[in-house]
């Protein structure tokens, strides 16, 4: 997982990451983004060269993810969201897998799958929260997102593998160099899985 940048370079590089999964002019502006050697000038304001540099690197590797996925929807079903979501979080894009996720969180309702779907938000915030050395936050959202995912059900989905995995790395206190859990996907991903390690 990599570090998020301040707030509203965080915010505007995750609209344009999510809406490049289905318009082809986003995606044309994220391919462009990544490309580039610096975010385009008018993301720079306030930024530290750190937090460019940040930008940056999660425009690439978000650009790595969508590159080769078929353009969706604008509303995607629950499982191309789930695959999206998949893709993103192994590529260390925790805060964008959340995001991915969470309106079919809020218009689950009640029962197995909300608590399945809010289980995998936060155990993607939570990692996201790990790699901007936010511990004490990173812990308790992964170990409620654990619990959640016990109590949960998403059809089509393993999710005892990935809980269990993830509260292993609970339990060796979440060392910096352990690799990402792998996130539950019902079918093989169209891209090549990049290096699952935390960058943090």
């Amino acid at each position: 997982m990599i570090p998020t940048a301040p707030r509203a370079a965080r915010n505007r590089l995750a609209e344009l990451i999510l809406a490049a999964l289905w318009d082809a002019g986003a995606r044309d502006e994220l391919l462009r983004v990544a490309m580039g050697s610096a975010p385009p000038r008018d993301w720079l304001e306030g930024l530290e060269e750190r937090d460019a540099t940040i930008v940056l690197e999660r425009a690439r590797r978000a650009a790595a993810v969508v590159r080769t996925r078929p353009l969706r929807r604008r509303d995607p079903s629950l499982m191309e969201a789930l695959a999206a979501a998949a893709d993103l979080f192994d590529a260390g894009l925790g805060f964008e897998a959340h995001e991915v996720l969470e309106p079919h969180w809020q218009r689950a309702g009640g029962g197995p799958c909300r608590e399945a779907l809010q289980g995998l938000i936060q155990i993607a915030v939570g990692y996201q929260h790990l790699a901007n050395d936010n511990l004490a936050g990173a812990q308790m959202l992964l170990r409620e997102g654990v619990q959640r995912l016990r109590r949960g059900r998403v059809e089509a989905l393993d999710l005892t593998h990935f809980a269990q995995s993830v509260e292993a790395a609970l339990d060796a206190s979440l060392p910096d160099t352990s690799p990402l859990p792998a996130f539950p996907r019902t079918t093989p991903s169209l891209n090549v899985r990049s290096t699952r390690r935390n960058d943090a």
